[in-house]
């Protein structure tokens, strides 16, 4: 047996391994330590192998999913060895790998969330500076491909947020420090695969074979070649770990980089998107959003927050199916209600069909499958809902929720209605579904009535009035008489077992049932297995359909949840327009208003908001507490809403073209990478810099506050006149230098704006609107009296704040911040910076590096 897991453990060998032993899953020597440690159970040693103990712990079978997700959760991948052979044969019962259960391959919904996906992402190091791209999520039946500058992978790893990352053992050091750097900012797992199955041919044919196409330019995949080599490796490690082909993946999407509108991860923790700054699911934008009937809507609204599309066709389309839903375009104003009725104990129509494709598919799940099917079918025919034909994505949801036919009444007649948990249990087909089967339960089931018939006629036969005729799992079927009553015990009676006070016997007739009726159970069990299995494969003929069917009913319910919120929280439907711009009329943070409603800590105070090419940048002074950056927020959460098209919390609200947020917010350091909070500050500024452009919009808060005031001050200046002169993005610059309220009058496109704030004797009163023109003061000595700063200190400050005041009036002459540096200072890049900027040390070899070297050298001459 120790034979046989070597055997196996050298095929998994940075694999926990569970080895099915009866009862128990078992782990051996380094796997059973490491197992130890992380599930916190026993260790144990028992007997020998080559002379060494063998180090063993173990975990009930029943149990197995617990620790399982207590693994994956900690970032370790399982290979479930399963027993396939029969007990008693010679040797060690056949053990097979049934599947690997890693971190982006989950398809469980023991192991999962109802509301997240789990993402295998592969990233192929290709030539000239080009990276290939390939992920999926293994229970949806979508493959995604795309291809980027190798400087944007951490970009693109942040915004797919896998659970999983694979890569070619080969890449260069350089590369895979990177890679491995991105674990700190995310719950990661790395997984590095042979260099050989990252060959672009290859993965093309895998990508045709899985599509089922002689060519991927209805894609328009044909050129990305990195990407193929991606894709390729990725298949066949999903493949790998689930055992068998994913049938249900039919569908392939190019993702570029100027489709989507860019949310870098610190505008997606800034804006507390989908977890909160303290790491917590609610209260976020998206648990506020998030009122679907299903975890399939669930995770399909949260799609459409995370990966907004630019272009405005798609939100357009939601943005008048939720109207319809509403009833302001179909009249109805009850459809979402009507819908949401039905949609209520919906199954996860896209979970249950991976499984079902992966053959992994449980008895229960199928019964809620048909009952969902039935369920979808009368949802898209329901003449009572004409909100459903009110919109062209609605009328297309509608005609998708169509279930195969023959697909429910197959379940209905095949699957019990209250199924056993596993088909290993029996009672899972429906009875009238299979003669044979009913046959051989039917002999099983007659047991008892035999018995009591056989103990009557021999009572009578023997005259023995305690006879019992039984059943136990170890001697089967008897017959037992007590020791007073042996001499009335007939010829044709056989000794089964002797007990004190008692004598077991057995008879011809009852040793012909025995046979017949323990034979049956184990061929009725057989037989189940074999008809469940059958019709598994019957179903899977139907596996695009049921997707689609997932993907209508998941999309159904996430627009009612929009339609749902936009009533019951008053926002309003946002205008799209070709010109730049961001025009808001009394606009509110969504989540800081419903923490106001629900602590009845009072209203929210709405406030507008105007940007466009001739005002396209706020310069935003006022008290710390005073609102700052709720405005600055909720503008971003705006934007945000409206580009995945949701109605929004306004009274009004006209958007030109936007392609991404970028934040600046808040103050923290990150030790892993040992960046103080001012580095942290600067090198989000340095991207927002890069990266925004005139169709942007950055928030900036009080950047340049983390280091010594004339530093900050000199920097803020600098990021600001960059931001209005270079970039010419929609900018939110909210600062506590007063200097800073002098650019708007040195610069066309921008104005001063200010939170108000009022005194009340010795206190400060936040009034939370924001006003044109600057702040007059910053209240900082009254926010630290509320903040329970001591009166000494308070007295302190009032006294140093005064005599700063003085000295800066009388001794200070004034500087103009923001005139222009020298012209050399500006110039552009040389030819040696140009030459610098070209190189991609990553993709170099040695010898390729040296001779870039020397030709900066000779360029550096030249200049």
């Amino acid at each position: 047996m120790m034979a046989q897991y070597l055997g196996i453990k050298a095929d998994f060998p940075d694999t926990l391994v569970f080895y099915r032993m009866g009862d128990f899953y078992e782990l051996f020597w380094a796997d059973a330590e490491k197992a130890a440690r992380l599930l916190d159970i026993t260790l144990t040693r028992r007997g020998q192998s080559a002379g060494e103990p063998v180090v063993m712990a173990g975990v009930p079978f029943h149990a197995m999913e617990n620790y399982l997700a207590k693994l994956i959760r900690q970032g370790e991948s399982v290979a479930i060895c399963e027993q396939v052979g029969e007990v008693g044969g010679k040797g060690p019962v056949e053990r097979k790998v049934m599947r690997v259960v890693t971190p982006g391959t989950l398809t469980d919904s023991e192991l999962l969330s109802d509301k997240t996906e789990s993402f295998l992402l592969c990233i192929h190091q290709g030539a000239r500076n080009t990276c290939g791209l390939a992920w999926l999520s293994v229970t949806q039946g979508e493959l995604h491909l795309a291809e980027c500058a190798s400087d944007e992978v951490e970009a693109w790893v942040t915004r797919i947020a896998p659970n999983e990352l694979i890569y070619s053992a080969g890449i260069t050091t350089a590369f895979e420090q990177r890679l491995k750097a991105l674990r700190f900012t995310s719950s990661l797992s790395l997984t590095p695969r042979p260099e050989w199955q990252f060959e672009a041919a290859l993965g093309q044919r895998k990508l045709l074979d899985q599509l089922k196409a002689a060519s991927l330019s209805s894609w328009n995949a044909d050129a990305l070649t990195h990407a193929h080599a991606a894709a390729g490796a990725l298949l066949g490690y999903a493949e790998h770990t689930q055992g068998r082909a994913l049938s249900h993946v039919q569908s392939l999407r190019v993702q570029r980089n100027d489709q989507l509108i860019g949310l870098p991860l610190s505008t997606r923790r800034n804006l507390e998107l989908t977890q909160t700054l303290r790491g917590e699911d609610s209260p976020t934008l998206f648990s506020l959003l998030d009122t679907c009937m299903t975890g399939m809507g669930s995770r399909m609204l949260k799609s459409w927050l995370l990966e907004p599309l630019r272009e405005r066709g798609e939100a357009t389309q939601r943005l008048r199916a939720i109207a319809a839903l509403r009833g302001d375009s179909s009249g109805d104003a009850s459809a979402w209600q009507k819908l949401r009725e039905q949609l209520k104990g919906t199954a996860d129509v896209e979970r249950i069909t991976a499984r079902l494709a992966l053959r992994q598919v449980r008895p229960r799940e199928l019964v809620a499958l048909g009952i969902t099917l039935i369920k979808a079918e009368s949802l898209g025919a329901a003449s009572e809902i004409p909100a459903l034909q009110a919109s062209p994505l609605l009328a297309a949801l509608a005609r998708n929720l169509e279930p195969p036919a023959g697909c429910a009444e197959l379940l209905k007649r095949a699957v019990k209605e209250d199924p056993a948990a596993l088909v290993r249990d029996g009672g899972v087909i429906a009875t009238g579904f299979d003669a044979e089967l009913d046959e051989l339960r039917a002999i099983s089931e007659n047991c008892d009535a035999f018995l009591l018939d056989l103990e009557v006629r021999e009572k009578a036969r023997t005259g023995i009035a305690n006879l019992r005729v039984q059943f136990n799992k170890v001697h089967g079927f008897y017959i037992e008489i007590s020791q007073g009553q042996l001499d009335k015990v007939p010829d044709n009676y056989r000794r089964r077992q002797t007990l004190k006070n008692a004598e077991r016997f057995i008879t011809p007739e009852l040793k012909a049932f025995e046979d017949k009726a323990l034979s049956a159970q184990d061929r009725a069990l057989a037989r189940e297995k074999w008809l469940f299995e059958k019709v598994v494969d019957d179903l899977q003929q139907h596996i695009a359909c049921l997707t689609q069917v997932a993907r209508a009913i998941a999309s159904l319910d996430a627009l009612c949840a929009l339609a749902e919120r936009s009533l019951t929280l008053n926002w309003c439907a946002p205008q799209f327009r070709p010109e730049p711009g961001i025009e808001i009329t009394r606009g509110r943070h969504p989540v800081v208003e419903a923490r106001l409603a629900e602590t009845s800590a009072g209203s929210f105070i709405a406030n507008d908001t105007s940007l466009g090419p001739k005002q396209r940048m706020q310069i935003i002074t006022g008290p710390n507490m005073g609102g700052k950056s709720t405005y600055m927020r909720q503008v971003a959460v705006i934007v945000l809403l409206a580009g995945m098209g949701s109605y929004v919390p306004a009274d009004a609200c006209r958007l030109g073209p936007i392609d991404a947020i970028h934040t600046r917010i808040g103050a923290a350091d990150d030790l892993a990478n040992a960046q103080s909070t001012f580095m942290v500050e600067m090198t989000e500024a340095a991207q927002i810099l890069h990266t925004a452009g005139p169709h942007s919009l950055v928030l900036m808060d009080e950047i340049g506050r983390g280091t010594s005031t004339f530093d900050g001050l000199a920097l803020a200046s600098g990021i600001a006149s960059h931001l209005h002169n270079k970039t010419q993005a929609h900018t939110l610059f909210a600062t506590h230098y007063f200097e800073l309220t002098e650019f708007p009058a040195k610069h066309h496109a921008a104005v001063n704006v200010h939170v108000s704030a009022t005194e009340s004797g010795s206190d400060i009163v936040f009034l939370h609107e924001i006003q044109a023109g600057p702040a007059s003061r910053s209240y900082g000595i009254q926010v630290a009296r509320l903040a329970g700063m001591p009166v000494a200190v308070l007295n302190h400050a009032r006294h140093a704040l005064a005599a700063l005041e003085t000295q800066q009036t009388t001794s200070r002459e004034q500087v103009d911040l923001f005139a222009p540096p020298p012209e050399t200072a500006s110039a552009g890049p040389g030819p040696l910076e140009t030459a610098l900027a070209a190189i991609d040390p990553d993709a170099l070899s040695p010898r390729e590096a040296l001779d870039a070297l020397y030709a900066l050298k000779k360029i550096n001459r030249k200049a």
